[in-house]
């Protein structure tokens, strides 16, 4: 670990690490948690700027638009992540980030500007560009730190961008807090605070050069690319480093940055498009949104008070933080693999146990309490596990070529599977009640079960080696067993 710090500290790559993410992923979080408190105030927005223009609305007006509200968020980020490889393949990955703060700033200034104006319609077109460059920024985010950091801490660096979401989520809660932001007041504010953030990083990140294999193998820059190189990580002629990238140059042969489509109809890349299918699935499914619906009532069933609730949920959000900056310690050492098939199983007991404890909470006193603490578990499984480890997995499995629409892949699945889930969810907690967490639990499972068998270990190998190894994953059989059964067959003949 000291190595690794060590490693860090020799360039200006911890300062970088720490720019990026304001602007990336950390964006992501707080758009996400931040709109759940100022929410009676903007309902309260939308009635009285109605009924100035249009009288009274009806019954289902308002709450039609707050649901649009929340829904153009979901839009805007399946757009951004839509357009990601079109934007970087123009720009490159440094200005794709300074342009995205700039749209930052804009929807900040619609949406700071919309109670002075009056208009809910500003709210909704800000809640879309919001979207659009939380989708957009979290991708280039990604794949900006996985083409700077070397392979050696290549996990550790790509892994940050998860720590960002969480922080970013954390910083929502807290920003919406009543003793801070979370008042009437102030609601078109604690909406902008983020932007300060990507205010900051549009400012700094001029500064840091671009992403090191991008300048070689698509640019051809030799010399930029070690400039680079020692700029983030300090000095050092990094010729390993460079022969690598030069490797998969030579194995791209100058084939430029495929499109989604000519992904998805790649033969060479199934078993990591099926992957990323079934890790990004089983993630969204996995019952984190069940948890947060959930948790009122069972931090309230543990008698803890009203009023203290809310700082109970600020510590499950510390609880994200930290082991998601613990798991960034480790995923070099244990492994990719072993962390996200451990971190699905283990989230697959503990809703099975919630399901048993809620169940049973009205038998025992400390049966809620029970409940609590697999909470908690569950939330220290997650960012420790599937979602704190999917962004270094996503960059490791595809090579340059196939990196942009791969990201493009993800973030359909991602975006897509949130407005699914949002229509879903309600409806499913409606109709099965506790036992929805079983539910969860075999969706965890089965992820489980999918790393277990089917997934290659990452650590340590350069993307070409790892690439080598997911085009001999076999169903059924392996490719030797298979050579022998043709030999025997030959044999046979003879």
């Amino acid at each position: 670990m000291d190595s690794l710090l060590k490693h860090l500290g020799r360039g200006y790559a911890l300062f970088f690490i720490i720019v990026l993410g304001m602007g990336g992923t950390f964006q992501n979080g707080f758009h996400v948690t931040v709109i759940s408190s100022p929410s009676p105030f903007v309902k309260s927005f939308i009635n009285s700027s109605w009924t100035e223009r249009y009288g009274p609305p009806g019954p289902e007006t308002v709450t039609f638009i707050w649901s649009a509200v929340v829904a153009l968020y979901a839009l805007g980020g399946f757009f951004g992540s839509v357009g990601v490889r079109l934007i970087i393949g123009k720009l490159g990955r440094k200005k794709a980030m300074i342009w995205n703060n700039v749209i930052n700033i804009i929807a900040s200034a619609i949406m700071f500007a919309s109670k002075f104006a009056n208009s809910f319609e500003m709210i909704l077109i800000s809640r879309l560009l919001f979207g659009f460059t939380s989708g957009l920024g979290g991708n280039v985010h990604a794949i900006y730190l996985g083409e700077s950091s070397p392979k050696r801490i290549r996990g550790m660096v790509t892994l940050t961008s998860a720590t960002f979401v969480s922080i970013g989520k954390l910083s929502g809660q807290l920003a919406g807090l009543r003793e801070v932001l979370g008042r009437e007041e102030w609601w078109n504010v604690l909406l902008c605070v983020s932007t300060v953030f990507a205010m900051i990083q549009l400012l700094v990140l001029p500064f840091f050069p671009e992403a090191p294999r991008y300048l070689l193998i698509e640019k051809n820059n030799a010399e930029k690319c070690k400039s680079a190189l020692q700029c983030l990580w300090g000095p050092g002629d990094y010729e390993k480093e460079m022969e690598e990238m030069r490797a998969e140059q030579a194995a791209i042969g100058g084939e430029r940055s495929k499109s989604l489509l000519e992904l998805l109809r790649d033969k060479r890349v199934r078993w990591q498009l099926i992957t990323m299918l079934v890790v990004h699935g089983c993630i969204q499914f996995c019952g984190i949104s069940a948890i947060s619906v959930f948790s009122y009532n069972i931090f309230q069933e543990a008698g803890i008070p009203e009023d203290k609730i809310r700082y109970v949920t600020l510590g499950v959000g510390v609880s994200e933080v930290l082991t998601s900056i613990t798991c960034s310690f480790l995923i070099e050492s244990v492994g990719r693999r072993v962390l996200i098939w451990g971190g699905f199983a283990a989230m697959s007991v503990i809703m099975a146990s919630i399901t048993v404890t809620l169940c049973l909470q009205d038998y025992a006193f400390w049966i809620p309490y029970c409940t609590v603490a697999l909470l908690f578990l569950f939330v220290i499984f997650y960012g420790g596990g599937p979602a704190g480890v999917l962004p270094s997995l996503t960059h490791e499995i595809f090579i340059q070529s196939c990196r942009p629409a791969a990201f493009v892949f993800t973030g359909t699945l991602r975006w897509l599977g949130f407005t699914v889930l949002g229509f879903m969810f309600p409806f499913l907690i409606a109709q099965f009640k506790s036992f929805s967490f079983l539910l969860f639990s075999g969706t965890c499972m089965g992820g489980a079960l999918y790393v277990f068998f089917m997934l290659p270990e990452t650590k340590g190998k350069t993307l070409l080696e790892i690439s080598e190894e997911f085009s001999r994953i076999k169903v059924c059989g392996s490719p030797k067993k298979e050579e022998e059964e043709k030999m025997c067959s030959v044999g046979t003949k003879l």
